[in-house]
């Protein structure tokens, strides 16, 4: 990490701390009383949503993409799964010869080439060692949960042998797409240590992903098991460059920029968009938006939420896990400025969250959205979020 780098980075956790103070706050219980009854309704015990937002019937969680036949295909941890409905009902098939030692975490990342190449990029549970955190050493030694690629070129009926691309612990795959020259790049993530902490990897493939190349480790610092540059998303800029957003636990998200296809990345700062703890997830949608989908770092209309963190074990700065709340923006200029943010789903209880959405445009103008931590999977439509984001 540059010396200009770590001084950003200690900067503003100092400015962090001094905003948004260190004290935890207390966590109040959901209760339906707190949504807003008259921008959106109560779907369940569990959940309200907002206006225009129409509830799923989907029981897999993706990430989804569409088939030539019209078709969706999804994966689950060791099957890939077709359906011919719309999501209501699915014909599994596996992707590892019986007895092969792979499991898919739920966090991965899937893609459709226009070549016609399924593309699954994923970490590998049945490799994963324990995670055994030193609270004085402030690290984690010999932790191992491999990154791997596999693919499919017919339609997901049968699948390559899986490809490692590292033994370092990854945290969490997220984000994969293909570049208008046909780049394939997708984001991941490596443990580092001295002291202990995470930091983002990309790998590019110009061949449809038959090699792969690692680019750059973003590496911007930190002191935690869940701390530094976490589960990024990226998409391509229309000027052709990469453009790359990343959890972090300073109040908001960082971004990068690549200019080589993911290789190389640079110009990283913070952005002015509040986050809590939480990933978000990045989608250029047909219509040439951006869309982003993630948890803020407070509730509507609040200044407080409870705070973990700061001991240099979790993080070293405190830091807001607020994920009761999903809100969404558009952006018209490939994220250089952004619609108002709209809370698009709640839950009413507090042991629940919205958090690692999963964004799915199966016909244009039509998101998905659907979680692997949550039951609950959603529609809403482009000019919907675009009239609710011009709402007072």
């Amino acid at each position: 990490m540059t010396s200009s780098i770590r001084t950003n980075w200690v900067l503003t956790g100092l400015l962090f701390c001094a905003s948004y103070g260190v004290r935890a706050q207390p966590m109040a219980d959901l209760r339906e009383d707190t949504v807003d009854l008259r921008k959106g309704k109560i779907i369940s015990d569990s959940f309200w949503v907002a206006k225009g937002v129409h509830r799923l019937a989907l029981s897999e969680y993706g990430p989804f993409v569409s088939l030539k036949n019209g078709r969706i295909l999804t994966v689950d941890s060791t099957g890939c799964l077709t359906s011919a409905d719309g999501g209501k009902t699915w014909a599994r098939s596996a992707i590892f010869p019986e007895h092969a030692h792979f499991m898919i975490r739920p966090e991965r990342a899937l893609i459709r080439t226009r070549k016609g190449t399924l593309i699954l990029a994923f970490a590998n549970d049945r490799e994963r060692s324990a995670f055994q955190w030193d609270r004085n050493a402030h690290d984690v030694r010999d932790a191992i949960l491999p990154t791997y690629i596999v693919r499919s070129e017919d339609e997901g009926r049968t699948w390559s042998t899986p490809v490692k691309l590292h033994d370092e612990w990854t945290g969490a795959i997220r984000d994969i797409i293909e570049t208008k020259d046909g780049h394939v790049i997708f984001t991941s993530m490596m443990i580092r240590h001295n002291p202990g902490h995470h930091a983002v990897v990309t790998y590019t493939s110009s061949d449809d992903g038959l090699e792969w190349t690692r680019g750059q480790i973003v590496d911007l610092g930190g002191i935690g098991d869940h701390d530094g540059t976490i589960e990024s998303t990226l998409e391509e800029r229309r000027d052709g460059s990469l453009y790359m957003l990343l959890r972090t636990n300073w109040g908001y998200f960082w971004e990068t920029v690549s200019e080589d296809k993911g290789l190389t990345w640079k110009s990283f700062r913070s952005t002015s968009i509040d986050a809590s703890s939480s990933p978000g997830m990045l989608k250029r949608l047909s219509s040439g938006r951006l869309v982003l989908a993630w948890n803020r770092y407070y509730p509507q209309g609040k200044n407080s939420y409870r705070l973990v963190g700061g001991d240099r074990n979790f993080s070293a700065f405190p830091v807001s896990l607020y994920r009761e709340e999903l809100s969404m923006m558009i952006s018209e200029d490939d994220g250089r400025t952004w619609s108002r943010p709209v809370v698009v789903a709640k839950t009413l209880k507090s042991r629940l969250q919205l958090s690692y959405p999963y964004l799915f445009e199966p016909k244009a103008g039509e998101i998905w959205l659907s979680f692997p931590f949550s039951t609950l999977r959603f529609r809403i439509g482009e000019q919907a979020l675009l009239k609710m984001s011009r709402r007072k």
